[in-house]
């Protein structure tokens, strides 16, 4: 099993969900309101006057057999709308209860 992280702008809220039911990912967990800022290029993500886009996060425990049509579709959905900023992590879950 693997655990995948999403960090992405809140305007792609509805767009991540359509891909986590695409993929037949059923259960995950999502942070609403995160802050941070890009470690290549964009602009920060603080929720502030001066910077006043927010980030969201989504976390979810995926099979092998999924992990590569969802990372395929996060790939495709930053290649289309690079400057609203998406990263995606990628670890093993040793242990799921």
């Amino acid at each position: 099993m693997k655990s995948v992280m999403i960090i992405y702008n809140q305007a792609h809220s509805d767009i991540i969900l359509d891909i986590l039911n695409k993929c037949n990912v059923r259960g995950f967990t999502k942070w609403v309101d995160v802050q941070g800022r890009g470690s290549h290029k964009g602009e920060p993500h603080y929720g502030s006057h001066a910077w006043p886009a927010k980030n969201m996060s989504t976390m979810a425990v995926v099979s092998e057999e999924i992990l590569t049509p969802l990372v395929n579709e996060l790939k495709e959905l930053n290649r289309i709308s690079e400057d609203q900023g998406l990263r995606v992590f990628v670890w093993d879950a040793e242990v799921v209860i």
